[in-house]
């Protein structure tokens, strides 16, 4: 179960860009990186960290804490800076946040074989990548922590593309295979990408996967015309990620196929 906690403190924006994240203070005295709805990517960038975040913690992946953060939007009053200000006021309501780790220094994959010796651990997160579509897990953008010398894996609201794109075709385009996962940070050390693949599968089932949709709030949904209800909306997410996972999967041998040409 997702936990909602009370942003009473905006502290630091992290660094500029479309999401504009932040550290932010909760009401239970604990500190977080919030992603905003007021951004330039929207609610969608919330639904997919939250989805893909959750699907990943479910596989055993490491994810810090996702929570939902409450916001008041008369905290931009507090903050001298206009584009702040914009989007604190745009953000009244529901955002998503990660548990905030101190002290972490940013994956560099060049530092002396950092993954030498947990090939399953990199197998699991290409796999992973792969399957939600993960665009942005690359030697320019890890997206990965290192903390207390473990891996975390955070920023997931650039994964789930399909959504920005709803057709007729989206259960076609499920079953096709992630050909930027030839760009991954960790795709050289993967190489038990297909010894992973049924143990993974396995643990989402349909009623993980439906545990984790309907944990979606209402109003981050019912954006899209195509759908007649948030029902349908939630409905559709359901069906593209059971028809990605459902064997045979083609993206994980391509993912697989790429790790041994990356050798």
């Amino acid at each position: 179960m997702i936990r909602t906690i009370t942003a009473t403190e905006y502290v630091t924006p992290l660094r500029e860009g479309g999401s504009l994240p932040a550290i932010v203070n909760g009401d239970d005295d604990g500190t977080y990186v919030v992603k905003f709805r007021g951004a330039g990517q929207g609610v969608r960038a919330l639904v997919a960290e939250l989805v893909s975040g959750e699907i990943a913690r479910a596989a055993g992946l490491p994810v810090p804490e996702i929570v939902f953060v409450q916001l008041d939007g008369r905290m931009a009053r507090t903050e001298p800076d206009a584009e702040i200000q914009e989007l604190l006021g745009k953000s009244e309501g529901l955002n998503i946040g990660l548990d905030y780790l101190p002290g972490s220094i940013t994956f560099d994959p060049l530092i002396d074989r950092p993954m030498q010796g947990k090939e399953r651990l990199a197998s699991s997160i290409v796999w992973f990548d792969a399957l939600v579509t993960n665009v942005d897990r690359t030697p320019k953008n890890t997206n990965l922590l290192v903390w207390h010398r473990n891996l975390w894996m955070i920023d997931h609201g650039a994964t789930l593309i399909f959504h920005h794109n709803w057709s007729d075709d989206v259960l076609k385009r499920s079953r096709k295979p992630f050909t930027q996962i030839k760009h991954h940070v960790l795709l050289r050390w993967a190489s038990e990408i297909r010894t992973v693949d049924e143990e993974l599968a396995a643990m989402l089932t349909p009623e993980v996967i439906g545990r984790i949709l309907d944990a979606i709030p209402d109003d981050w949904l019912g954006d899209e015309p195509r759908f007649v209800n948030i029902d349908a909306h939630r409905d559709a997410y359901r069906e593209y990620l059971l028809h990605r996972l459902a064997s045979p999967r083609r993206w994980m041998e391509d993912a697989a196929d790429a790790q041994a040409l990356s050798v």
